[in-house]
């Protein structure tokens, strides 16, 4: 068991290497990770059931005692990046299904390794797990609306259907680990040191099935879809950041709310694009997996090292 956990410790403080490292070996040999196409969407499940398993009904509570707050934070998660996605279709004149996908990853909630880079920022973690699960939670409603809003004009959007899909994909998963959790609490506690072991495999297998499916595509228009992807994983956070500085909140909830901001759960959009939209919707949330587990160690490594917390 301690073997397991110091390879969950490794995997999980070098996913990026691993993302970078499987989306590479996929988009030049497709073939390697193929298979795995038809998995997306239970691999993302898995991936949910381990961040409920990581909570508990009082961790709800945390949401209801910084309202403000968390308030901040989710109207700037759903405000930002939707818009800035938008914007940034326009701006690059992408074609309906990459604009979509963009789009998508626009709408969708904040990333569970949000948290994990708030913690290695010295950010406010109570917070931003309090904003992640705030935007989780309203993503059956707000990804799908907002996704036919900005999206609509490019592509048929099946809003309903993305609900449904966004409530078997995430809530319920989510519930049913919390579930366990409470029920189960000890050994739960022992299964979780290696759940980020489970959740990097499973995350590097939705990147390696996403970039095999598209792998002629991303070579095509991969260039101009990394170079949106990077501006709007960095305009976020710099945006989180100036609305967070703009509204007098201390470093450590500004530091929460700039990464909160910037990092989204690409592996949904990945999943609702390939169950919705087509495989080459899932390109540009592909590729934010692979860009914003990067960026957001370095934003944390900078924040950590140049910003202390101030009041």
């Amino acid at each position: 068991m301690q073997a397991l956990e110091q390879l969950s410790n490794f995997v999980s403080r070098y996913m990026a290497f691993f993302v970078i490292l499987i989306a590479g070996i996929s988009l030049f040999q497709p073939w390697t990770f193929i298979w795995t196409v038809p998995w997306i969407t239970i691999l993302l499940g898995i991936v949910m059931f381990g961040m409920g398993m990581t909570l508990r009904f009082e961790d709800f509570k945390l949401v209801l005692q910084r309202p403000r707050e968390v308030l901040i934070g989710t109207v700037a998660q759903f405000g930002i990046m939707p818009l800035l996605a938008w914007g940034l279709a326009h701006a690059f004149s992408l074609p309906p299904e990459l604009a979509a996908g963009v789009i998508l990853v626009g709408t969708c909630p904040g990333g569970t390794s949000s948290n994990v880079m708030t913690y290695l920022a010295r950010g406010d973690v109570a917070l931003s797990v309090s904003m992640t699960m705030a935007s989780t939670i309203l993503a059956p409603i707000m990804t799908p609306l907002l996704t036919l809003w900005l999206a609509g004009q490019w592509i048929d959007i099946p809003a309903e259907k993305m609900m449904i899909s966004i409530a078997q994909v995430v809530i319920a998963p989510i519930f049913l680990g919390i579930l366990i959790n409470h029920f189960f609490e000890r050994p739960v506690q022992k299964a979780v040191k290696i759940l980020p072991l489970i959740s990097v495999i499973a995350i590097v297998l939705i990147v390696g099935g996403v970039v095999s499916a598209n792998a002629a595509r991303i070579i095509e228009t991969g260039a101009l879809i990394m170079v949106v992807v990077m501006c709007h994983n960095l305009l976020g956070y710099t945006l989180g950041f100036l609305v967070a500085k703009a509204l007098h909140m201390d470093m450590a909830k500004v530091k929460a709310v700039s990464i909160e901001v910037g990092m989204q759960n690409s592996g949904l959009a990945t999943s609702l694009a390939l169950l919705h939209f087509g495989a080459a919707a899932a390109i540009p949330g592909a590729l934010f997996s692979v860009w914003h587990n990067i960026s957001g160690s370095l934003a944390a490594n900078y924040l950590s090292s140049r910003m202390k917390k101030t009041t």
